[in-house]
C-alpha cells in the first residue's frame, strides 16, 4: 500500500513539472525589462523569450514577434532552447515508461520487471529535471551579471522573468517525483517478500489423500 502510494504522488509531482517545464518554454518571459531609471512611469514592457520577443505597451497592447534567424540567437539562448526540448521529450518518455510498470496496470506481470520499469522511469524524470536545470540556471546567472555590469547601458539591462520561476519549480517537482518513483519499489518501503503457501490438499471421500498428490 505504501509502495503504491509513493508511486501515485511521484507520477502526479512529475507530470506537474512536466507541464510546467512546457509552460516555462513557451512563455515569452524569461528575460524582462528593468526598472531601474528614476522614473518608473514607462511606455513599454519588453519580454524576451526562447521563441520570441514581445513589447507590452502602457494602454495593453502587445505585440510579440518570432526571432528570425536560430544562428542570431546568443549562445545562452540556443543552448536552452535544445535543452528544454529535450526535457519536455524525456518527459513524455519517462510517462510512457512509468505507466507501463505501474502497479495500476498489467503490462508487465512480473513483480521484478515492473520494480525495474518504474525505476527507469524515475531516473528518466529526474534526467529531466537536470537538462531543465542547466539552462535555467545558466539564464539567470546571465542576467545576474549583465544587471550589475556598469557597462551595459540601464535600457539593456534585464530581470529574471516568470517563465524561469516556472522552470525552477518544475524542476524541484522532476526531482522529487522521480526520487519517489525510485524509492516506491525499494526492499525497505515494500518490506518482506509475501510468502506464498502451498495448496490445501484435498482428501477424498475414504478419508485418504487423493492420489493426484503423490509423485
Amino acid at each position: 500500500m505504501l509502495a503504491a502510494c509513493l508511486e501515485f504522488l511521484g507520477l502526479a509531482l512529475c507530470v506537474t513539472g512536466s507541464l510546467l517545464v512546457m509552460v516555462a518554454c513557451g512563455l515569452p518571459m524569461w528575460k524582462v525589462t528593468a526598472f531601474i531609471d528614476s522614473n518608473i512611469v514607462v511606455a513599454q514592457t519588453i519580454w524576451d523569450g526562447l521563441w520570441m520577443s514581445c513589447v507590452v505597451q502602457s494602454t495593453g497592447q502587445m505585440q510579440c514577434k518570432v526571432h528570425d534567424s536560430v544562428l542570431a540567437l546568443s549562445q545562452d539562448l540556443q543552448t536552452a532552447r535544445a535543452l528544454t526540448i529535450v526535457s519536455a521529450v524525456l518527459g513524455v518518455v519517462a510517462l510512457s515508461v512509468t505507466i507501463a510498470g505501474a502497479q495500476c496496470t498489467n503490462c508487465i506481470n512480473e513483480e521484478t520487471v515492473k520494480a525495474r520499469v518504474v525505476n527507469a522511469g524515475g531516473v528518466t524524470y529526474i534526467l529531466s529535471g537536470l537538462f531543465v536545470l542547466i539552462p535555467l540556471c545558466w539564464m539567470a546567472n546571465n542576467i545576474i551579471v549583465d544587471f550589475h555590469d556598469p557597462q551595459v547601458p540601464p535600457s539593456k539591462k534585464r530581470e529574471i522573468g516568470a517563465a524561469i520561476y516556472i522552470g525552477w519549480a518544475a524542476t524541484a517537482l522532476l526531482l522529487l517525483g522521480g526520487t519517489l518513483l525510485c524509492c516506491s519499489f525499494s526492499q525497505l518501503v515494500r518490506g518482506v517478500y509475501p510468502i506464498k503457501y502451498a495448496p490445501t490438499k484435498t482428501i477424498s471421500v475414504n478419508g485418504d489423500f487423493d492420489k493426484k498428490h503423490y509423485v
